[in-house]
């Protein structure tokens, strides 16, 4: 998953380098989602990657001058490290604390 901002912001418009910023990872093939501060892509890693190289050059070109830039990794379903992850996250949310006293006795400390 990559999100990503172009600067300077106009409220008015889209400027150019906004424009060539959504192009890029419309022709990557991402699943594209529009938010109020920036813009969220999701595939996989190659398509993200090519199209990070494509947004920022293209971006750049067309008068951005600041692009900010998150690429996050993202488990697949069924995998092991998110299977391994839900348990470990059920486990400790049905496990009382033995640092605790009032855990598992119902009352608030």
């Amino acid at each position: 998953m990559v999100e990503f901002t172009t600067e300077p912001f106009e409220l008015d418009t889209f400027p150019p380098h906004a424009v060539a910023a959504r192009k890029a990872v419309d022709e990557a093939g991402l699943d594209v989602a529009v938010g109020p501060f920036g813009t969220g892509a999701e595939g996989e890693a190659d398509q993200i990657l090519a199209a990070v190289s494509k947004l920022l050059r293209e971006s750049l070109d067309a008068g951005a001058t600041r692009i900010s830039v998150q690429v996050s990794v993202l488990a697949e379903a069924g995998t092991e490290a998110e299977t391994e992850a839900e348990a470990e996250t059920t486990t400790e949310a049905e496990t009382p604390s033995e640092s605790d006293p009032a855990a598992g006795e119902g009352g608030t400390p």
